[in-house]
């Protein structure tokens, strides 16, 4: 890229009287390091990229990058032997006598492998075609040529309710079906068949995920009420197979929609009835689960989530007479988070109990409770720390493996830890006691684990430890960075702020470019993404990351934290963006960027910008609509402008329901004429994501405003943060916007 920048044009990068008060320039060798700065991850050797477990044994493989090429590795757990699993030469000899193909052992890359111990060979793939590899000699077998890539179907895509095949009884004697909308079952053996239900019709139908009991005398499914389906719908201008465009349409339901009605239903599969349950208490509902019985075939359970998310509740219907009790009532005066990994239930069905997650005590915690009284029996985890996620709960030992973060006084609260836990909380033991970022691999029968371990400023150590205590058996892997670190790779360095409340800590990260020069200013780009659904700032190791590394090359301190109102802290922090999206954290942002410039005084607070994709988009124009004394530039990609134009199921949980005026108080749209700042809008025409029309309408009304901003519409292109040529434009954005620069001419 370096090459096409004439002479002249680098005359034209100098500095031209910038009015942020900029005291260095961009120059040409900047934006050459801004290409490469971001294949330093390409640099890390030795660092573990998969681990994969083989089957049910104690075996697992894993795949590291040498300075010599790629190299595979099998570990016996049990025998804490590590070897390498074939000798790439052997194999790269073999795949070269292959009509078409030429490689070297450095740069052979193979897919999918799969190792059959047994019969001492492996699978892979390579220059599209499936291999077998015999270790005995190394002669390959040709598996079969590549099939061609089937269209993945619209992750967002309407549930088909009666999309289900027919399902037959545990005793293998009967198989239930949908005909006619309504429930039929039909002898195994002679396919005779018999009406359960009469009352199903196109509108209001029984749902195809019929659940048996396990004495397969009962049968039990929703019956589903039909909504209007509601699409979005956008252009895709430029088709590779016509010349005229073609639209396209995605099922997405957004805020306020109508919802389908389920209502559980019950049979008697003996006696040919259908059993009245009483299903009006739950029609306010965003979901009901299907039907799960129990082991004894007296009851089936199904989950409950009222529309608005403040009620959650499990309930049990009698198998006999139909009657519904609640076992478990969650209530929440702002949100129920059951869409971001905080929701966890299991069924101790031999023990009468049930596992449940909940934050009622202000922090993320595993319950246990009685399944027949609805009593809490134990809280299983407690203290000012979350449970992240449920690894494992071993019914046999009596024990749970599951995710945690923030129980360690003394370390970055987001850090994971693995623990593991008896039933009734006791024996709490962290498996992993490192004050790093933890990725645990477990092996099938949970008696085993490889775990990775870093931090933004520590390179990767892989290990193999025990579950029974946490113990290393042995070192696996230690990268090795001194290629990075050659090639003037400054590490980030975590920064710790204090909230809006002046108690609270808010971590984040500062990227310097690897030309840091503390006696120049540098201008300040947040790289911001707010969304509620986790958190965001980088805790592991990786040297460089496509979204902002190169960018920093160009003179600018990057920096990212998460601040109030996202999630993996307390109830407390996390609740801050009900029904407020527009918050985003900023308040607790602009201290924190205070604060680092305070201890660094070449962070120009007078330069400050930011940027971000989908819901970082929304922050990012939020940023400069609602606190424009502070932010001057911001480049928005993809974002949701106003969140009753998003899907459903994220705006709602966090905004609330009904539609009130808060959506109205949030939208970028309806507050579009504030802006004050410099402003760059990117979008792909066919992002099934966020409806692009958000930021066409964002447009609009700061059109009608007469706002003066940029728009990029990207072709062709899906949810994205911009791809190559949005990142050239987001760079340019930012040069001229806080240098006052002119930047490459793209065209020579």
């Amino acid at each position: 890229m370096l090459k096409r920048i004439s002479g002249c044009l680098i005359a034209l990068l100098l500095l031209s009287g910038a009015p942020f008060g900029a005291s260095a320039q961009v120059t040409p060798a900047d934006y050459q390091r801004a290409d490469s700065i971001i294949k330093l991850n390409d640099l890390v050797y030795n660092q573990i990229n998969n681990v994969t477990w083989i089957d049910s044994t104690s075996t697992f493989w894993y795949q590291v990058k040498t300075r010599d090429g790629g190299v595979v590795y099998l570990v016996d757990a049990a025998k804490k032997i590590k070897k390498t699993a074939f000798d790439t030469e052997k194999l790269v000899q073999q795949l070269n006598l292959q009509k078409g193909i030429k490689t070297t052992p450095k740069s052979v890359q193979l897919k999918g492998l799969k190792f059959d111990l047994k019969a001492n060979k492996f699978h892979f793939e390579f220059s599209k075609t499936y291999w077998t590899c015999n270790l005995k000699d190394y002669k390959l077998t040709k598996d079969s040529i590549e099939k061609p890539e089937t269209p993945q179907p619209y992750w967002g895509d309407k549930f088909d309710e009666l999309g289900n095949k027919p399902v037959t009884s545990p005793d293998s004697l009967w198989i239930a079906f949908i005909k006619n909308y309504n429930v039929y079952i039909k002898s195994a053996s002679s396919n005779k068949e018999k009406q359960l239900s009469y009352d199903g019709s196109e509108g209001d139908f029984y749902s195809s995920y019929l659940s048996w009991s396990p004495d397969s005398k009962k049968l039990a499914c929703n019956k589903v009420r039909k909504n209007e389906d509601h699409y979005m719908y956008f252009v895709e201008s430029s088709p590779k197979t016509q010349l005229q465009p073609i639209v396209h349409k995605r099922y997405c339901l957004k805020p306020g929609d109508a919802l389908p009605i389920k209502r559980p239903a019950l049979f008697d599969v003996m006696n040919l009835e259908q059993i009245p349950v009483e299903t009006q208490p739950f029609e306010n509902q965003f979901d009901v689960s299907n039907p799960k019985w129990n082991e004894s075939s007296t009851a089936f359970t199904f989950d409950f989530n009222q529309r608005g998310h403040q009620v959650f509740q499990v309930l049990e219907v009698d198998g006999k007479t139909g009657a519904v009790h609640v076992i478990i009532d969650e209530r929440n005066k702002t949100f129920i988070d059951y869409s971001s990994g905080k929701y966890f239930r299991y069924d101790l069905d031999k023990r009468g109990e049930i596992i449940w997650a909940s934050e009622r005590d202000g922090w993320n915690h595993l319950y246990l409770y009685d399944r027949k009284t609805g009593i809490v029996k134990a809280q299983i985890t407690k203290g000012k720390w979350m449970v992240r996620e449920v690894v494992k709960v071993d019914e046999k030992k009596g024990i749970i493996l599951f995710k945690a973060s923030g129980m360690n006084p003394d370390e970055d609260p987001y850090f994971v830890h693995y623990f593991k836990v008896n039933l009734d909380g006791g024996n709490l033991v962290d498996l992993t006691p490192e004050k790093m970022e933890h990725q645990a691999y477990f092996s099938a029968d949970y008696n085993y684990f490889a775990d990775t371990y870093s931090t933004v400023t520590t390179p990767p150590v892989t290990v193999l430890r025990s579950t029974d205590d946490g113990s290393v058996m042995m070192e696996l892997e230690k990268a090795d960075i001194s290629d990075v670190l050659a090639k003037g790779w400054i590490a980030p360095e975590p920064f710790v702020a204090k909230a809006r409340d002046g108690v609270t800590d808010i971590w984040g990260n500062i990227y310097r470019p690897t030309n840091f020069d503390p006696n120049k200013k540098y201008p300040i780009i947040e790289y911001i993404y707010a969304g509620p659904q986790s958190s965001f700032a980088q805790k592991s190791f990786k040297p460089s990351s496509y979204a902002y590394s190169g960018l920093a090359e160009l003179g600018f301190i990057i920096v990212q934290m998460d601040g109030m109102g996202t999630s993996n802290r307390s109830k407390a922090f996390h609740d801050v963006c009900f029904k407020d999206l527009k918050d985003a954290g900023f308040p607790d942002r602009i201290l924190w960027i205070k604060s680092a410039a305070e201890k660094y005084s070449y962070m120009d607070t007078t330069r400050i910008g930011l940027f971000g994709g989908s819901a970082g988009g929304q922050n990012t124009l939020s940023g400069l609509l609602f606190h424009p004394e502070f932010y001057k530039a911001g480049s928005s990609s993809c974002g949701c402008h106003d969140n009753r134009m998003d899907k459903m199921w994220w705006n709602e949980q966090w905004m609330g329901y009904p539609i009130g005026p808060q959506y109205a108080e949030c939208s970028n749209v309806v507050n579009a004429s504030k802006l004050q700042g410099k402003l760059l809008l990117i979008v792909g025409e066919m992002d099934d994501n966020v409806d692009p029309a958000s930021t066409m309408q964002v447009a609009n009304a700061l059109i009608n405003a007469k706002k003066d901003f940029e728009l990029v519409v990207l072709p062709g292109t899906n949810h994205t943060l911009g791809g190559t040529y949005g990142e050239q434009k987001r760079r340019d954005f930012f040069v001229k916007t806080f240098y006052n620069q002119s930047t490459p001419d793209w065209n020579k």
